[in-house]
């Protein structure tokens, strides 16, 4: 290829990956259903975009260098400390049948459906055992299940990734390893034992080192997150070197160990890593489907979807049936869990990594282990996101769009707000940090926060799940500004807080930004002394005429959804929406 071509192949993938993620976000549809039909198109219709063309025979190493990197941040999200009580007994189920009940089938079916011996089914088996959040994730998003459902499938999805990487390792090395000299069953258990032993040495090394980095020398954001992404290649590199295809081992123990050792106290969000990753999911999928051909795909289009259906139909609900049984989840939950298990990146990379390896062995039907992968990713994609959404409400496992507030503050004037928002209907807990102010809070009925709950909520590793929105009302300007600043990656849904007094010289919160409720001329003093003064408030039908002197402070919308009158926005309200009114006082 002249340097033209590449530069035009190089930018032609980069707009693709880019512009079909920023498609499906429009769109709301996982980036999946854009990305391989725009890989594939662009594929067949110009040279310039394929990755052996453009980089020859590297195109292997860097897709598995690029997986360790996706495999190590999803690694980074498993604390297992999060996976308790019922969801770790499902989720444990999940994983042990559904990895073993796919890998069975797959293979039993696959050498009849695509004539291919049964080693190369079993790695075909490995592949598809596997689902992945970067899937599932967004269809979880647009068709919004109950928590419930929603954390059993991310917690699965992010699971079975490096599983079915290890796994996929292993068949891989099982098959590339066999020859006329080997002496049985035993010599392949001792290849799987050395390569799960480079890879755990390449996890523990990689550990280490980031402990150096990010403990020891206590790296900044910058340097430290520099030093995340070359340590993973280094070990990720570092153990291929050693022994193939274990790099991806040593990527997901050390996101493993980094997230789950104490010490690290690693953040919930990880701006860099996630865009990066984002970005090599585009481009992974892009390049890979661009290398499926129309030729490649015609002979095994039709048994591939007799594949999906037996997934589909068969393997899943059946995991999902067993998997679930005494669980305490509804019927329409075990039912939904059934029907969701996609297939992503990590089966669509090990397929290009291990089949391309197979094929250059000369091993038979191993061709045909990527454009099956390619219509089953395809099929199960689409049939998961067209139906999920019809799926949740014939089930009636739609997550309630009601706002659950979390009101932080215990002056009189804000737990008679919290009282008044409760009465609207909306789901409310408070916290106070004070004795006096907790009492208050307790005397008012209102369910009181945990006392740990607000230093768990500014922990950069912590979620407050559950809570969709924060509304901080402390007496203290500067704790307001910081815990808005904090708790954003915390927290579903919006944090606001109350102004500061105008021309303040606090330390921090006339400088810091984010959306102040109520407006400029609501701010926190004035509501104290207005309220002292004898202001209340007041919950009335949207429709009802306004009293005279009254202010808007919130619309609650007929499906409990709180909107916030602030300095930015201003709250509508329609037809059968409330509102929070502060009054003079005189209309009580």
């Amino acid at each position: 290829m002249t340097d033209d071509e590449i530069y035009l192949g190089i930018a032609l993938t980069v707009i693709l990956a880019t512009g079909s993620q920023i498609l499906a976000s429009r769109l709301r549809v996982p980036a999946l259903i854009i990305l391989l039909p725009a890989g594939f198109t662009a594929g067949a219709l110009t040279d310039v975009i394929h990755p052996d063309k453009l980089m020859d025979q590297n195109f292997d190493v860097l897709v598995s260098m690029s997986v360790a990197v996706i495999l190590y941040d999803a690694g980074l999200g498993l604390n297992l400390r999060k996976l308790t009580g019922r969801t770790r007994w499902i989720v444990g189920r999940l994983l042990l049948l559904g990895v073993l009940v796919t890998f069975l089938v797959v293979s039993a079916v696959a050498p009849a459906m695509f004539d291919m011996p049964l080693k190369v089914a079993s790695m075909l088996g490995v592949i598809l055992v596997v689902s992945g959040p970067t899937v599932v994730g967004p269809i979880l998003d647009f068709v919004q299940p109950t928590d419930k459902v929603r954390r059993i499938l991310i917690w699965e999805g992010t699971l079975t990734d490096p599983i079915g990487a290890i796994l996929g390792a292993l068949v891989f090395h099982a098959i590339a390893t066999t020859d006329p000299v080997d002496v049985g069953r035993g010599y392949q258990l001792g290849q799987f034992a050395i390569s799960m032993a480079v890879g755990l040495i390449g996890g523990v090394v990689g550990t280490a080192l980031l402990w150096l980095t990010l403990r020891t020398l206590r790296l900044g954001e910058t340097l430290g997150t520099l030093a995340q992404l070359a340590t993973v290649i280094a070990v990720s590199a570092g153990a291929d070197i050693v022994r193939e295809d274990t790099g991806l081992i040593a990527a997901i123990v050390t996101g493993l160990a980094v997230t789950n050792i104490s010490g690290f106290d690693m953040p919930a969000r990880r701006p860099f890593f996630e865009t990066l990753a984002q970005l090599i999911i585009g481009l992974l999928f892009v390049s890979i489907s661009s290398t499926v051909t129309p030729a490649s795909l015609v002979p095994v289009l039709l048994p591939a979807l007799a594949l999906v259906a037996v997934l589909v139909l068969v393997v899943r609900p059946l995991v999902a049936y067993l998997s679930t049984a005494g669980s305490g989840l509804s019927m329409g939950e075990r039912a939904f869990v059934g029907w969701m298990a996609p297939r992503g990146i990590v089966a669509a990379a090990t397929a290009t990594a291990f089949s391309a390896d197979l094929a250059r062995r000369g091993v038979d039907g191993a061709a045909r282990i990527l454009p099956v992968t390619f219509l089953v990713i395809v099929g199960t994609v689409l049939l998961y996101a067209l139906t999920a959404a019809p799926a949740v409400r014939m089930l009636g496992i739609v997550k309630p769009a009601r706002t659950r507030i979390l009101l932080v503050g215990g002056e009189p004037w804000v737990v008679d707000l919290g009282r008044s928002l409760r009465s609207a209907g909306l789901d409310l807990l408070m916290w106070a940090g004070l004795t006096p102010e907790r009492q208050r809070i307790a005397d008012a009925g209102i369910q009181l926060a945990e006392g740990d709950l607000l230093a768990t909520a500014t922990n950069p590793g912590a979620r407050l799940e559950g809570v969709t929105a924060v509304l901080l009302a402390t007496d203290d300007d500067d704790f307001n500004a910081l815990a808005s600043v904090v708790m954003q990656d915390s927290v579903e849904g919006p944090v606001y807080r109350v102004g500061p007094p105008h021309e303040s010289h606090g330390v921090v919160a006339p400088y810091t930004g984010g959306d102040i409720l109520f407006g400029k001329s609501l701010v926190r003093h004035t509501l104290a002394a207005r309220y002292e003064a004898g202001a209340r408030f007041l919950v009335q039908p949207a429709s009802a005429p306004l009293p005279s002197g009254s202010e808007t402070l919130f619309v609650v919308h007929a499906d409990l959804r709180l909107e916030p009158v602030t300095e930015k926005r201003r709250a509508t309200p329609g037809e059968g929406d409330s509102v929070v009114l502060l009054t003079s006082g005189t209309e009580q």
